[in-house]
């Protein structure tokens, strides 16, 4: 019988791992020095491979991401090393679109404020300036799975959705309208951002394209940290320019302690945990070990770097 595929977790084994491999792979952990041979390595976004750790590790054959994102491994290092990359693009969808929506509901109804008054035994403020969300324009940046799951949550509040994405040429789903990215962000009452982190992504978000938002309106990321220049940011919620913004991804990543985002009352920050509810942090991974296997038995899986 042949001997069973070995794979490589970056974070500690707990008995859920062992239960869904049931015995088709047997799973060692969590840092290079356990490594070692083994040819299949299931890693998250804080794991970073280039091509000098390619060189320490000849034996590998795939590197399969915990997630949907792989901007923390040197594709084209991998090919030349003749490795295989993987991701899970509907991994994180359910549970990233839900915490969208959750940042977007915080801050356009203004709750740290709110809980803040709450907690000092105040009773509501005499203006009310919170937004309503039927009627008002969603933009969003990038119409992959979760904008999509977004996008029809958002339609069933009542909202308007716009989208721009490079990659279509009509919209996926009725009543969302595709436009270029000037016309998104300057007719959004809520933009939320939803494309990968790449050199030409890179601060799309910046001092020129928030003063190109409406006035009062607000921004959400749950998708990549160095989208947003975090200083741009600050500058136009300072103006007032801007309502708020809610923050589940930002660069660096954490921001430090005492850093000007955070405690604000218009901005919410969450420490990169979207994906994070218990079913989907659970799939993510189900995901990761299904694409290893995969390519370890030569059948089809979610490859990132075809060579």
């Amino acid at each position: 019988m042949a001997d069973r595929h070995i794979i490589h977790i970056d974070r500690p084994i707990v008995q859920a791992d062992i239960d869904f491999l049931d015995g088709r792979a047997d799973l060692i952990g969590h840092d290079d020095a356990t490594l070692g041979n083994a040819p299949a390595a299931v890693i998250g976004i804080g794991d970073h491979w280039d091509a000098k750790r390619f060189a320490q590790f000849p034996n590998l054959r795939v590197i399969s991401r915990a997630g949907i994102g792989y901007d923390n491994v040197d594709v084209d290092a991998a090919a030349a090393a003749g490795v295989v990359v993987c991701n899970g693009p509907d991994s994180p969808t359910v549970s990233t679109a839900e915490h969208t929506l959750a940042l977007m509901f915080a801050v356009t109804k203004e709750l740290p404020a709110k809980i803040k008054r709450a907690a000092d035994g105040l009773s509501g403020p005499g203006s009310a300036t919170s937004l309503e969300l039927d009627g008002a324009m969603l933009g969003l940046v990038g119409l992959g799975r979760i904008a999509k799951r977004v996008a029809v949550a958002a339609q069933a509040f009542g909202m308007q959705v716009i989208a721009c994405d490079p990659f279509l040429e009509t919209s996926p789903i009725p009543g969302v309208t595709l436009a270029p990215f000037h016309q998104v962000i300057s007719s959004a009452h809520v933009l939320s951002l939803h494309a990968p982190s790449t050199a030409e992504t890179r601060h799309m978000m910046n001092a020129t394209s928030f003063a190109a938002m409406r006035p009062g309106s607000y921004l959400i990321n749950c998708a990549r940290g160095p989208l947003v220049d975090h200083d741009a940011l600050l500058a136009t919620l300072h103006a007032g320019h801007l309502a708020g913004a809610g923050l589940d991804v930002t660069d660096p990543e954490p921001l430090p302690v005492g850093h000007p985002l955070l405690g604000r009352d218009d901005v919410v920050v969450t420490p990169h945990i979207a994906s994070s509810t218990a079913i989907g942090r659970r799939r993510l991974y189900e995901h990761a070990f299904e694409n290893a296997l995969a390519v370890l038995d030569g059948r089809p899986a979610s490859i990132v770097n075809p060579f």
